[in-house]
Formats: structure tokens, sequence, C-alpha cells
């Protein structure tokens, strides 16, 4: 078994929708310029990607979709299927960035699947939102659900994917909600209060797949502590029914306090623990196998390059002390490209760099959470084979 796969090509940075877009590829240059500063990467070598092609992306959109982004740069204002949008905007190579990004967390699956690594990250992927037939919020081709579909065609039947992006996974969700191989948990902002407006604890699949999608929405101002009361009130249960072959985990950052498009109040600290446990889950439910891609995250200085970098870190076995200082020559290339940014002094948002502790779900308290997490229960855990209002399950 070789080491864990690390995805990475600067080529990636391609997917630009526009300089003044909150989606800015500048986050994945300084996260790997981070990381890169502090030894992360140290010896690593990157698995260079190639764009997918035609039949792969087939696996997740249509080819009318398909040919319209290819055709988009070119066409006029009247594109359809969601493109050309302020969300969305029509960008030149749009087809081939997009395409790049998909044929990078298919190679980190393929790496797996061939037994090559037990791990793979791709920091550029995670673009749940996209749609068959049309982009939906940043996203143009969904390379989550491509590469789920490429596991199940080799060698896997029961995959688990888990997004901690503070936005619903939709896209994956829509893919597989009526496939039984594919768990699908996604814990969110409430769909409330934040687009896309879906990711109800109702929301559980159907027919067959039924209690196969998990949503867990979390009311606006969720810390840390909640988050982890929240998580661990279900998605260890539901994994332990499940019994996942790989775990595909969609590791978007917008849950931070400081994100500018969502209102979760989670910190880098908290980001840390988020992956360490991903880790521990992987290593517990399915053998160790863990394929991690980015998603959201829009502080592009002060967030996304510290907890990607301890996305990297962790997936590396290279944990990170987060009371490290961070490098004066990446503070210096982040000044020198924004003289008035707030940069962030180390690798953790704490005096101490804790990880955040959390009380747990049954201990008869009321937090504001648990409504939340009551909602979830009771809707999947019976299709599971657990009592939903027994802690122990």
């Amino acid at each position: 078994m070789s080491s864990p796969a690390v995805v990475w090509d600067p080529a990636l940075l391609a997917y630009n929708l526009g300089d003044d877009h909150p989606f800015n590829p500048v986050r994945l240059d300084l996260t790997i310029r981070l990381a890169t500063a502090l030894g992360v990467l140290e010896d690593v070598p990157f698995l260079v990607p190639e764009p997918a092609v035609a039949e792969q992306l087939y696996r997740a959109h249509t080819a009318e979709y398909v040919e319209a982004v290819r055709q988009a740069p070119m066409a006029g204002w009247d594109v359809g299927h969601g493109l050309g949008t302020p969300d969305n905007p029509v960008f030149t190579d749009m087809h081939e960035a997009s395409a790049l990004v998909v044929g990078s967390t298919l190679l980190g699956a393929r790496r797996i699947a061939e037994g090559r690594a037990l791990r793979a990250v791709n920091i550029a992927g995670g673009l749940h939102h996209a749609m068959g037939d049309r982009a939906s919020g940043f996203c143009v081709y969904n390379d989550c659900v491509v590469a789920i579909s490429w596991l199940l065609d080799h060698g896997f039947d029961r995959i688990a994917y888990v997004d901690t992006d503070v936005h619903h996974g939709d896209g994956v969700q829509a893919a597989f909600y009526s496939d039984p191989r594919v768990l699908t948990i996604s814990l969110h902002q409430h769909p409330f209060t934040l687009f896309p407006g879906t990711g109800y604890a109702g929301e559980i699949g159907e027919g067959a797949a039924g209690g196969r999608a998990v949503n867990l929405p979390l009311p606006p101002a969720t810390k840390d502590a909640g988050w982890f009361r929240a998580f661990h009130a279900v998605v260890p249960s539901v994994l332990a029914a499940f019994r996942p072959q790989i775990l595909v985990t969609q590791c978007g950052v917008d849950s931070h306090v400081e994100d500018p498009l969502a209102d979760l109040s989670l910190t880098v600290d908290g980001h840390r623990a988020i992956y360490r446990t991903l880790r521990e889950f992987a290593d517990t439910f399915a053998e160790g196998r863990w394929l991690a891609v980015g998603g959201g995250g829009y502080q592009l200085i002060r967030v996304v390059p510290r907890s990607w970098t301890h996305l990297l870190a962790t997936v590396l076995d290279r944990d990170v002390d987060p009371t490290t200082p961070l490098p004066r020559e990446w503070t210096e290339r982040v000044l020198a490209m924004a003289p008035k940014a707030e940069v962030p002094t180390r690798m953790t948002d704490g005096p101490d760099g804790a990880e955040p502790s959390f009380s747990r779900w049954g201990d008869g308290m009321d937090d504001p959470v648990d409504i939340a997490v009551r909602d979830t229960r009771r809707a999947v855990f019976p299709l599971h084979g657990l009592d939903p209002d027994d802690p122990r399950d």
C-alpha cells in the first residue's frame, strides 16, 4: 500500500468564475503554498490529473448539458442550464477547467479502488451542487457524483458520503436518492435560512433507499460544540449500521464564523477536529478507505488555507500542531497580494489550539441543536434498525 495520494496541479486554478466572484481559486493556491511552507507536502509526489472525458461526465450529467457547457463561452447570453448567471458565470475554457476538477477526484478514487492508496485528497473538488442538467451554486460539473458512480462500477456497493459544507449537498443527494448502495449524510445550515433551500430532516431517500439520505439542518450561529454534539448524535450510529466500504467526504469550510456567505460559527480548530474524526471513522467503519475533497469556503486568506492545510496534514498523517506560527514567507506572499489583509498568525483560532469540547446528546440538557438531532434520528434511525430515542444507539 502506497502513501496517501494528493491530487494537485496548478492547472486546477483555471476553474475561475471571475476575480470578483467568491469562488476564487486563490484559496487553492494559498493552501498549497501554506502546506508546502509548513513541510506538510515535503517529499509528497502530486498526482497530476487529466480532464474527465464525456463518457465519464455522463455518469452525472446529460449529454445535452455537457454540450451546453462546451458551447457556453461561444454562445449568446441565453445559455440556459443555470449557466451565465451571477452564481455561475460563463468563463473561458469552462468545460475544460470543470472537467479537470472531475478528473482530479476520479484520479483519487481510482488510486483507492486499485489498492494503491487507502486515502486520497483533492482540495479542488467538492462541487456538490451541480445537477444532472444544470449548474448550481458555483458548481458546473459534480465531481462527487461522477467519482461515486465510478466507484459503484469498480468494486464498491456500499459507499458513504459525508458532507460537512455549510450548504446542503443537494446535487449528490439528488443523484443517489433512490440508490440503496449510497448513503449520503449532510450537516448544514438550516435550509430555511440558506441556499439551496433543501436538506430537511424529512428528506430520507425513496424506495429501497429509504433512510439512505440523512440530513442534519443546524440553526444559524451553531458553534463547534453544537456542531459536534449533533454530528456524534447521528453520524457514527448510521455509519456503523450501513457498514461502508469507503468514506467519501466533502470538506467545505464555509461553516467558519468568518465566512461571508453563511451563518454557522465554527473555527479552524473545529475544522481540524472534523478531519481527525473523519479519519478515525474511515479507519473504524471503512477499513481505512477515505476519499476527501474540498468544497465551499470564502474567507480566502484567514480560513481556507489554514483549514485545508489541516485537511492535507490529516490525510497524510502529518498533523500540524495548531499553535504553529504561520511561515513568514507565506505571510509575505499574502501581504504582497493584499496589503491590507488581516493575516492570521498561527494555525489555530484559539489561545492554545485545543480541540473543541462538547457535551454528548442524551445528557438531559436542551441544546439548540437538539431539535435537529431528534428530527433526524426519528426520520432515519428506525430504517437502520436503531432506536431514535435511545442515546446508546
